[in-house]
């Protein structure tokens, strides 16, 4: 260290001696070598200094004008400086230039790959392309392949399966899910609600309530539904249940027999069976959580006045504010007086709404500000 600092020393009072005897300004002299050290201090902390445009134009000029064995002075590589000055000849004398080739792939098409790629696991590069040509998009296999690829999606055969949420949208007027909840009586004694609820109408069957469900109570309560459904029974083709052990395999049979197939959930997966899940959530806000409950008689008469508000009157937005048992049409309630009734249960939430008695249309259930009309289906 010290070595080198005497030899630093030294060179420079060598130079300050050949600056002064070449008969220069002594201060002129002076900064020069201070701004030549100073050169040499930032050249061994940066090792690539970062300049702008208007840094290479300047020492491009200067380069033309100092002599050749004087390049040296630059921090930059002669071959840098000769770099730099082509490139501002180069751009002297080029003229803006548009780019040549196909247009690019609108945005609507791409959004339309996609989607049809997601909703249709199963479609290939050349099915995808097949249907834009039917929609009047002409694009290439390789466009659909390339829109594909960047977006991370694979090949048709290495797509996943449907989920649960496709396939119970697909085949909702075939099925059927059925659960159990439970309701705890003033005494604390704990009963079981057995229901099942259609997906496509969102219509609930209650099927019974007791203390002690087993397996046999069960497969009874099954034989019910089915004899309650009549012709219905060939419109399904599904059911959906978890893997309680209640459901046994006689109660299966039931459903079997009448060619419905079962479908058990994953285990610990509530979403698989979120219909049931959600009407249990819906009979616990809008009547249970409201209402103690006495014993078995009481909540069975408790359920069935529900159901039938929930069947009958109440509106379900998975069927655009209709009701599973009534298509309606909503009119002005202008046309009559609005009465309000108490359901039985005395449940502030169950309120069934008419018209006055001179109305000759009848009585009807009616929400608070408008007035169902019953239509007949067909």
């Amino acid at each position: 260290m010290a070595v080198g600092l005497v030899y630093l020393v030294l060179r420079r009072v060598l130079d300050l001696l050949v600056l002064i005897a070449r008969g220069s300004d002594v201060s002129k002299d002076v900064e020069i070598l201070v701004l030549r050290h100073e050169v040499a201090v930032l050249r061994r902390q940066v090792s690539r200094p970062r300049l702008q445009l208007g840094d290479r134009m300047l020492l491009a000029a200067l380069s033309r004008v100092l002599p050749r064995p004087r390049w040296p002075a630059f921090f930059v590589s002669p071959a840098t400086l000769l770099r730099w000055h082509r490139d501002l000849v180069a751009r002297r004398w080029t003229y803006r230039s548009t780019n040549g080739g196909r247009p690019s792939t609108g945005k609507e098409v791409r959004e339309l790959v996609l989607r049809l790629a997601a909703e249709n696991p199963t479609w290939g590069y050349r099915r995808i392309q097949g249907e834009l040509v039917g929609l009047g998009h002409r694009v290439a296999a390789s466009t659909v392949w390339r829109i594909l690829k960047r977006a991370g999606v694979d090949p048709a055969p290495r797509r996943g399966g449907q989920t649960w949420r496709q396939f119970l949208t697909m085949q909702a007027e075939a099925i059927i899910a059925t659960d159990f909840f439970t309701v705890d009586t003033v005494l604390l004694k704990r009963l079981y609600v057995l229901f099942v609820i259609e997906l496509a109408t969102r219509r609930v069957h209650v099927l019974g309530v007791t203390g002690h469900p087993t397996g046999q109570w069960v497969t009874q309560q099954a034989r019910n539904l089915m004899m309650g459904l009549g012709n219905r029974i060939d419109t399904l083709k599904f059911l959906i249940r978890d893997r309680d052990t209640k459901f046994t395999a006689a109660f299966d049979a039931v459903f079997a027999a009448d060619a419905i197939e079962v479908l058990r959930t994953p285990v610990r997966a509530p979403r698989a069976n979120a219909h049931a899940e959600r009407w249990v959530g819906t009979a616990r806000r809008e009547c249970l959580d409201q209402i103690l409950i006495i014993n078995a008689q009481h909540l069975q008469r408790v359920l069935a006045e529900f159901v039938d508000h929930y069947n009958g009157h109440r509106p379900h937005r998975a069927l655009r504010q209709q009701v599973p048992e009534l298509r309606l049409r909503v009119v002005p309630t202008d046309s009559g007086t609005v009465k309000r009734h108490k359901s039985s249960a005395d449940s502030s939430t169950n309120i069934a709404w008419s018209r006055s008695p001179t109305d000759v249309l009848g009585t009807h259930r009616l929400p608070q500000h408008f007035r169902r009309e019953s239509i007949p289906h067909g």
